[in-house]
């Protein structure tokens, strides 16, 4: 049942790994570990570790928990932020689907493909393969962590049938991007609201701001002044989005100067230079999208615009990527195919 493993440290010392493992009808019931300087000591806790374990009730409170104790472990002690979409999965997950009532130590591949199943009746599978993917951080760091009995090869397995089956997969890029006519109803658009005193954002500097700086909405509410570099005309975006880990993931990007323009004419009344609430500014997009007509515009198509021009005035990958802030160059491979054809917002009546 116990088993006791030698590892070698980086510092050239010997640690010892003291291991449980306890198997019902072939299948695991209880793993724990706990490593030691010395031999003796492990065995020591060994010994004493399955005397404790003889005793069913012992056992079964070890074993007890379920995929919702889980998560909520991991939403309340992870130490680095998890991010708003992230949390809002796993908590809808752990109130609304039955697998987060489950014994962890019942929850095996087949069990996860079927909640994949569930989830692709209502959602795409790119849904369906955030949500699978939100799990696996649980499943990687509950047992080893916390002691939960999660199998973390049966979510490697199920991630991997999922996407043979069809029922998790990436997403269709998204290609709409603004003619310069719907820019323009826009901007007359909330230039009129301003001026009657019904708008208190200046949308009509955002959505311009947006296009030339590519930035998101969230880092347009988030950048700060002090990080502005007006001589190098670039700009510290700070907890840029990253699929690996936004929170300190501070990024320099360059500022074209139409994008300088537009911050240079924002008044410094705060520390940041667009000192608004980036829902507000989507919501605001949203509704003068349905009041103007256009269809089927999203504020984030702002930022695919702005760098589809980049590679129209003839930007290579490092040199937008320094502008948009892409970390991996792969992501831009989708822009490759933009024919060179100048800057269409050359003669744009709404410069700075």
């Amino acid at each position: 049942m116990g088993s006791i493993a030698e590892r070698k440290r980086k510092d050239g010392s010997i640690a010892y790994l003291a291991q449980i493992v306890i198997k019902r009808s072939g299948r695991i019931v209880h793993r724990e570990n706990k490593t030691f300087d010395r031999r003796k000591i492990a065995e020591k806790w060994l010994i004493k570790r399955e005397s404790d374990l003889t005793n069913p009730e012992i056992l079964k409170q070890q074993s007890s928990k379920t995929l919702a104790d889980a998560i909520r472990k991991y939403i309340e002690t992870s130490q680095k932020q998890i991010g708003r979409t992230k949390t809002q999965v796993l908590r809808t997950i752990m109130q609304d689907f039955d697998i987060a009532q489950m014994d962890c130590m019942d929850i095996t591949s087949q069990t996860l493909v079927e909640f994949a199943e569930d989830l692709n009746k209502n959602v795409s599978p790119s849904t369906t393969q955030n949500y699978m993917s939100h799990l696996g951080a649980i499943f990687t760091i509950a047992q080893p962590a916390w002691g939960f009995q999660l199998d973390k090869k049966a979510h490697t397995d199920a991630m991997a049938v999922t996407q043979r089956l069809g029922l998790t997969g990436k997403g269709k890029s998204r290609e709409r991007r603004p003619s310069i006519e719907e820019l323009k109803k826009l901007i007359d658009y909330f230039r009129e609201k301003a001026l009657r005193r019904q708008q208190q954002i200046p949308m009509h500097d955002i959505i311009p701001f947006a296009v030339f700086s590519t930035r998101r909405q969230e880092e347009i509410c988030t950048i700060r002044w002090e990080d502005l570099d007006r001589d190098g005309k670039r700009v510290l975006v700070r907890d840029m989005k990253n699929p690996g880990q936004k929170i300190g993931n501070n990024v320099w990007c360059d500022l074209p100067d139409p994008a300088m323009d537009y911050i240079l004419a924002q008044p410094e009344k705060d520390e940041r230079i667009f000192p608004y609430n980036h829902r507000s500014i989507s919501g605001s997009f949203t509704r003068a999208c349905r009041m103007t007509g256009i269809e089927d515009l999203r504020f984030h198509d702002l930022r695919h615009e702005g760098v589809s021009r980049l590679f129209e005035m003839g930007y290579t990958i490092p040199h937008a990527a320094a502008v948009s802030g892409h970390r991996s160059w792969s992501s831009l491979k989708r822009y490759t195919h933009i024919r060179q054809t100048g800057d269409k917002y050359q003669s744009w009546e709404y410069e700075k």
